[in-house]
C-alpha cells in the first residue's frame, strides 16, 4: 500500500476514534442515568429501554474498535 492511502486510512481511524469516544461519552450518561434510577423503575419499561441502549452502544464500541484493528492490519 502507498503512502497516500495510508495516510488516508489513518484520518479515517482518526475519525473512528472520535465516534468510539462520542460513543462512550453517551454510554457512560446512559448508564449513570440509569444507575441513579429508583429499583423499581430499572425494572420498568423505561429503565429496560436505557438498559438496552447501554448494550447497543457497547456493542457499537466493539463494533467500531474492530474496524480499526481492521483497517490498521489493511494499511500494513
Amino acid at each position: 500500500m502507498n503512502k497516500s492511502r495510508r495516510k488516508r486510512i489513518d484520518e479515517a481511524v482518526a475519525l473512528l476514534e472520535q465516534a468510539m469516544a462520542l460513543i462512550e461519552e453517551a454510554k457512560d450518561e446512559e448508564q449513570e442515568c440509569y444507575d441513579n434510577l429508583p429499583e423499581s423503575l430499572q425494572y420498568g419499561e423505561s429503565g429496560e429501554k436505557m438498559s438496552e441502549a447501554v448494550s447497543q452502544l457497547e456493542d457499537c464500541y466493539n463494533s467500531i474498535e474492530e474496524a480499526i484493528t481492521s483497517a490498521q492490519t489493511g494499511a500494513e
